[in-house]
């Protein structure tokens, strides 16, 4: 799914209790009642780009990065690694005929708690109703589930239950009948990546997400930019020097429309800032229409930030023209980086820091989000131009995916507090140094 420079967070479970801080006692949870708060390491690890093929011209929409969860499914427990997805509903593991690589697979004979999902139960029948592509029957009439991406990834398997246990089988945490698709097929258009997970965990707000059945009301994450350093935390994160945190709402469409996502978490993009100076995009640019297409979505499952047509022109114009001064631009229209970024700049490989960049700002409603400095331009491993390397500004064109809706990237969340609170409908974030955020958690000295 993801190539080129991969940044892989290692979460390394830190099972905390807050007030004060302790480790937990193994636990049983049933997936109905509400979990005490887990604290999470997350730690980064780059994938030297040599390991990867020389990419075409134009390159498929692809993510370079991924946020990865360590953990173990089963009894007794199997160690797998899932990529933490927030624009995904349904968690699941690859089985042995899945995988490219001879990585340690999930194998459901070795779990005496795994349990498959009939067709016929209320799980199937009722639960799946916000999967894209109805759940169906078997031939051994069990539930079949067909998930698809953005990415042109897909995944097919039928859904089970078994227990999820973080942290180790003796001090950490178990979470009981955890349901989940065990895919025995689908299509990826990297296999290298995806050879380095077991799967994916789906943290949306669709009644299968991981996030939902453990009973989190809320969970936060923050994103270093350095190779280590990062956290996750599931549950309640109330520290007093996180805050301010500004909070947006979440929009909801009760009625289904063809392309809009109810179960995604969706804010509303109110503008978009170079340098301070708002764009004149109207407003009625960043609202869904009548089929839904315009949602802004908020996904750590993608890697950049996507915009729609109109919203696209008028950035990528502003921005070309505050740096026409500093940086040379890449004459090559035949060049995309992942098929939706067309604006790229040619600096020379010796040069060991960017000029200064225009920050760029997302306006949402009662919050922003401000990119600023080396996270506005991504250098695109094995791109040579002469003696110049090939840098992309880090916004695309969602049209040229196609996509239709902003997605607002992890890339661009990084040294961002970002809090999903579920029971008020909003998303809250601060800027803070993850790296710092991370000390004050001892995870890190």
């Amino acid at each position: 799914m993801k190539v080129l420079f991969f940044l892989t967070l290692f979460l390394n479970f830190v099972f905390l209790l807050y007030q004060p801080l302790k480790c937990f006692s193994t636990s049983n949870f049933s997936t109905q009642n509400p979990s005490p708060m887990l604290i999470l390491a997350l730690k980064t690890q780059e994938i030297p780009s040599e390991s990867f093929p020389r990419a075409p011209n134009k390159l498929p929409f692809t993510h370079n990065v991924t946020l990865t969860v360590s953990l173990s499914v089963g009894t007794p427990p199997q160690n797998v690694t899932m990529v933490l997805d927030t624009g995904s509903e349904l968690s699941w593991l690859h089985s042995n005929s899945t995988r490219i690589k001879k990585q340690p697979v999930f194998d459901p004979t070795r779990s005496v708690s795994y349990r498959p999902v009939s067709c016929s139960s209320p799980t199937c029948t009722t639960r799946t109703q916000d999967f894209s592509i109805p759940a169906s029957c078997d031939s051994k009439n069990l539930c079949h589930a067909v998930l698809s991406y953005a990415d042109a990834t897909s995944s097919e398997g039928n859904l089970a239950m078994d227990t999820f246990t973080f942290g180790g089988s003796r001090s950490g945490s178990n979470f009981s009948d955890v349901i989940f698709g065990y895919m025995d097929s689908g299509y990826s258009s990297n296999s290298d990546e995806d050879g380095k997970t077991t799967g994916l965990m789906g943290m949306n707000r669709g009644a299968l997400s991981f996030v939902t059945q453990m009973g989190f009301k809320k969970f936060s994450y923050c994103i270093s930019s350095l190779d280590f350093s990062g956290i996750l935390l599931l549950g309640e994160s109330n520290f007093t020097w996180v805050l301010p945190l500004n909070y947006t709402p979440l929009v909801e469409i009760s009625l289904p429309l063809p392309y809009f996502d109810r179960v995604a978490y969706t804010v509303q993009l109110e503008g978009i800032k170079v340098s301070d100076k708002l764009l004149p995009i109207p407003k009625s640019v960043f609202v869904p229409d009548h089929t839904g297409a315009g949602q802004t979505m908020v996904d750590s499952g993608t890697q950049f930030t996507f915009l729609l047509g109109p919203a696209y022109t008028a950035l990528r114009n502003e921005f070309l023209n505050q740096t026409m001064a500093t940086l040379k631009v890449l004459e090559d229209q035949n060049f995309v980086f992942q098929g939706a970024m067309d604006l790229c700049y040619r600096v020379p490989i010796n040069q060991t820091r960017l000029p200064a960049l225009p920050s760029v700002s997302l306006v949402f409603r009662g919050a922003e989000i401000t990119v600023s400095g080396e996270r506005l331009l991504y250098r695109v491993p094995g791109e040579i131009r002469g003696k110049d390397s090939v840098h992309c500004f880090t916004f695309g064109n969602s049209e040229l995916l196609p996509i239709e809706a902003y997605i607002v990237g992890h890339h661009h969340q990084q040294n961002v507090w970002v809090e999903y609170d579920l029971e008020k409908s909003r998303i809250g974030f601060a800027q803070v140094r993850c790296d710092t955020a991370s000390q004050r958690f001892g995870l890190y000295r």
